[in-house]
Parts: C-alpha cells; structure tokens; sequence
C-alpha cells in the first residue's frame, strides 16, 4: 500500500477511535482529577445514553475491550454513550498491598464517579439530543456490580432508567464472592468487615424502586462464579422487577464488545441488548 493512502487510513482510524475527554471534577486534585467520561455520539437523535462502567476487579479498568470498543459500538447502532472512568485501587495498590499503610481509592468513591457521570448526562441531556426517561448504566464484571449500585444507593435525583451488568461480579458476601473485586473495593482490611460485605452484596438490597434490568452471563465464566448472576436474578423476580436474564452456554468472561474474545454464541450479546432497548418502553 503507498504511504500516502496508509497515513490516509491511520488517520481515519485514529479519527474513528479516539474521542475528547470530560473531566467530572475539573477543578479536583489526586485521584478526582483522573476521573473522566470519554463521549460516543451517533449521528442523529439517540434512542438512548448509555453511561457504560468498565471492570477490572475495582484494581484497574478494561478500557478498550469493556470501554471504547463499547462505546464505538454502541454509537453505530444509534446510542450514545458515556464511557466512565472511574477511580480504582490501581494495579499496583492490589499487588503490593501498599493499601495496608494508606486508604487510596476505595468504596464509595467508584460511587460518587458514576452518580457524577449520571448528574453530567441529566444536565447536558438537551445539549446531546438525549431523553433523560432514556439514561442508564451498563457495566462489566466489577463495573456490572457498578451498575447495580448506582441505583441502590443513589440518593440524587440523576438515577439510571435501565441497568444492564454483564459477567456482573453481584454478592460480597456469599461463597461465590470474587475475592479480588471484594478487595478492591474494600481495601486490604476492609474486605474483612463483614457489615462492609453485606451492603456491596446487591442482591441483598433491591427494592421496588430499581429499574429494568437486562442481566448477561455465561455459564462456563472461570473468573466471577456464575451463582453471581443466579443471586442477582433470585432477588430480581422475588422483587418483581422487570428484568431479562440471558445465560449464554459459552464465553467466559471480559469478552465485552471486542471482536476477538468470547464465542461466537457470547457475542449475540450485543444484538440481544440492541432489541431489549428498541422494545423497553420507559
């Protein structure tokens, strides 16, 4: 291929993959000035904003395969989307363990980042094109468990309208508990705490005020046991709350909306949240 018609391409693709970012606190220090949202318009009105949380154990973020590559996705099929990055313990804060001597990023503050992104897409719904009854929060794995919480503990007027946790990581309490997620979220000794464990495990907190959800695992998942999604979806129908559960055979885990990972059966995914969201009526 000529140079010229390869520089032409490199740049079409960097034009098609990169997208400005949104700091949430602008005039924060630390670890809140990190905090941002990266935004995928679609052409045209969007049927609906989607915030989406990457996951990554709350010890990192995913932010290719569970963030952009979402987000690129998402706007192809006529939906905006919000890809969040949130705070998190960071790689080296779970191998090392330096958390033992300092607090660093911990519950609440993955909290207090999503309710930040829900307030920005409420209070800039007009300027986008967006239909606040239309707003709500899609995460993966530790960022499924996100997703849940934005609506079980948001005591704002900027709540999500519709959650959709895929692979979720769901109790902090039960067996099938994802240790490493508990941890980051916790903190070194905070995993410990069992009043701590009993309020991150969301399947023990639903009420009749959290919105649809649409609820994706597989069975074969090696990384957040699949009893994870089995409590989520028990305590969504004995709550009566409208919500769709699909169980793919196959996948595992963190395929998320990349092309490569997961199977063939697990990347229907996509298209099944593309009709949920088409036939939700909010």
């Amino acid at each position: 291929m000529p140079r010229r018609r390869l520089t032409i391409l490199l740049l079409w693709v960097l034009s098609v993959t990169m997208t400005a970012q949104i700091r949430l606190y602008p005039e924060a220090s630390g670890g809140r000035r990190r905090v941002e949202v990266y935004p995928y318009m679609p052409q045209g009105k969007p049927q609906a904003l989607v915030i989406v949380c990457p996951g990554g154990s709350y010890s990192w973020l995913g932010m290719e395969d569970e963030g952009h590559a979402v987000g690129r996705w998402l706007s192809r099929n006529g939906i905006a989307a919000l890809v969040l990055r949130y705070r998190v313990a960071n790689v080296s804060a779970y191998v090392l363990g330096y958390r033992v001597l300092g607090v660093g990023n911990r519950y609440p503050d993955m909290l207090e980042d999503v309710e930040a992104a829900l307030r920005y897409a409420y209070i800039h719904a007009d300027s986008m094109g967006v239909d606040t009854a239309r707003i709500g929060v899609m995460g993966f794995s530790a960022g499924g468990h996100l997703a849940m919480l934005s609506a079980i503990y948001n005591d704002t007027p900027f709540r999500p309208k519709f959650l959709v946790p895929v692979y979720p990581v769901v109790t902090m309490a039960d067996k099938a508990a994802h240790r490493r997620s508990r941890r980051g979220a916790l903190g070194v000794w905070g995993q410990f705490d069992i009043t701590m464990r009993d309020s991150l495990s969301v399947e023990r907190h639903l009420d009749a005020s959290c919105p649809p959800v649409l609820l994706i695992h597989c069975a074969d998942d090696k990384v957040v046991h699949p009893r994870n999604a089995f409590l989520l979806d028990s305590a969504l129908t004995a709550g009566q709350i409208p919500h769709r559960t699909i169980t793919y055979r196959t996948g595992n885990h963190g395929f998320g909306a990349a092309q490569d990972k997961g199977t063939e059966e697990s990347q229907q995914w996509k298209q099944a949240f593309i009709q949920w969201i088409s036939n939700l009526n909010l």
